[in-house]
């Protein structure tokens, strides 16, 4: 395993980069890092698999807070591939990470040779109600010191429906409050909230002509089982396959997604 920067716009961005054979660019979710894309992603079949830390997150520098948006952090993967010469390559990552690997195959077609787009947060619209509890969080952590920000919202109402519901997002969300930067991960989390992939519907249809795996589950608010479906229907001759959430078992999960990912690389 490699550990190294680049930077971009002056802004220093840590990348995770694992093993040898065709490049596969896996992204994490929004506050998470390259160890989120580490346990679930297979050993087998071999693969150089290569993780860029999204501005604000992991080892990477924020740079300006007004830039972080889904389009920079796009940008940034792109920038990544052609730094590395990967060629046509297999792009793809976890919820935010989904995210971006869409709006990239839409904007640079010439870089994706293929499509893994697991637990999508966004489909084609502006800050989706799903990703509400994200900007309540971050507010709270850009009005408030994390202790009371913490208190205020585990009396919320969003935090006492997550705990019935999707208890998982709620364990994802209380964490922020440890983060040791809570004034940019609130900025951070308030911007990407309030954002989207920028592609529509129409443009994802005509544009993607590559093998995509999508990835869902269900008990999970933040997202949704039926994100996972739509696009699915939407990108065409895409496989859609369901797992189980970690709120029901969090290593059936990991196996699970592991093994949806190896099969669809082996393929």
């Amino acid at each position: 395993m490699a550990r190294f920067f680049v930077e971009r716009d002056g802004v220093r961005l840590a990348v995770e980069e694992v093993g040898e054979g065709r490049p596969v660019v896996f992204q994490h979710g929004l506050g998470g890092n390259a160890g989120q894309v580490a346990e679930v992603f297979p050993r087998e079949p071999a693969v150089r698999r290569i993780t860029l830390e999204c501005r604000g997150q992991g080892l990477s520098e924020p740079g300006p807070l007004a830039k972080l948006q889904i389009g920079t952090f796009s940008a940034d993967v792109a920038f990544l591939a052609e730094h590395l010469r990967l060629g046509r390559a297999i792009f793809g990552g976890i919820s935010l990470g989904a995210a971006i690997a869409l709006r990239l195959a839409v904007n640079r077609p010439d870089l994706v040779g293929g499509l893994i787009l697991a637990r999508p947060a966004w489909l084609f619209d502006l800050a989706p109600e799903n990703m509400r509890p994200y900007a309540q969080v971050g507010e709270l952590l850009e009005r408030h010191d994390p202790k009371t920000a913490r208190v205020r919202f585990r009396k919320s109402a969003t935090a006492r429906r997550l705990a019935r519901e999707a208890p998982d997002n709620l364990a994802s969300l209380n964490g922020f409050f440890d983060h040791p930067q809570p004034k940019m991960l609130g900025a951070l989390l308030r911007a990407i909230a309030a954002d989207g992939p920028c592609v529509s519907a129409a443009l994802v249809r005509s544009m993607i002509r590559v093998p995509t795996l999508v990835i869902g589950h269900g008990e999970d608010l933040a997202h949704p089982w039926e994100y996972a479906e739509a696009l699915a229907a939407t990108i065409p001759d895409a496989r859609l396959v369901r797992i189980t959430s970690k709120t029901v078992d969090r290593g059936r999960y990991v196996a699970e997604f592991k093994a949806a990912v190896a099969a669809f690389l082996a393929a």
